[in-house]
């Protein structure tokens, strides 16, 4: 992945209002996961994010709808296993964008790396109650398995606060995917502030910049 800003702050808002108040906060990598709307309102809202990310010079990831994604001028899209079922992989190396999938198991990490994938994502790293998962917390010692055999950026995601930070990042993290630490956050903009200010003071010992890493082997 390319990154203008500081590099790790990877943030997963729920619509296009999030979007826009992040963008405005100064972050730079934002996907956009939408999740129990109709075609129409998903469509609109994917491609005023991507419209968004553009004119703010910000990286705007769509979950999931790799075809909106693509039709809409997009230059990232993030997929899970089950989408990869379904996804026309030619088409998706064919455009250009930017593809980021999910792992769980190592099994799963071989698929991804079939894939042109530009960074893989493991978790959950920590327990989370986002959502019901068939996975145990990875921990951070999975992180650094991953790093040894995804050459490219890494996205850590799962139960992950700013408090566990330091841990994931010096487990092999490139990137930390952010959601109810900041979507959920008692004040969530002064968390989101603390994010980009925490990766700045990290630099340039722990956070690696793995801009211009390529497709991942």
């Amino acid at each position: 992945m390319r990154h203008d800003g500081v590099y790790g702050f990877y943030p997963v808002v729920p619509d296009l209002a999030s979007v826009r108040r992040l963008l405005a906060l100064g972050v730079r990598t934002i996907q956009l996961r939408l999740k129990g709307q109709a075609e129409p309102q998903v469509r609109e809202q994917i491609f005023a994010a991507v419209a968004l990310g553009r004119s703010s010079g910000a990286q705007v990831v769509i979950n999931d709808y790799w075809e909106m994604a693509i039709e809409g001028g997009a230059t990232h899209v993030h997929l899970g296993q089950g989408d990869l079922d379904h996804a026309d992989r030619e088409r998706i190396r064919s455009s250009g964008i930017e593809l980021g999938v999910s792992t769980h198991t190592d099994e799963e990490l071989s698929r991804a790396l079939e894939w042109p994938v530009a960074y893989v994502a493991l978790g959950p790293i920590y327990e989370t109650k986002l959502k019901a998962m068939p996975y145990a917390p990875q921990g951070l010692g999975r992180i650094s398995e991953w790093r040894a055999r995804a050459h490219c950026p890494l996205v850590a995601i799962g139960g992950i606060t700013l408090e566990r930070a330091p841990g994931v990042v010096q487990a092999g993290a490139d990137l930390v995917a952010v959601v109810n630490d900041v979507v959920n956050h008692a004040h969530p903009d002064e968390r989101v502030l603390a994010w980009p200010r925490w990766f700045e003071s990290e630099r340039p010992g722990h956070v690696r910049a793995a801009a211009g890493a390529g497709r991942c082997t």
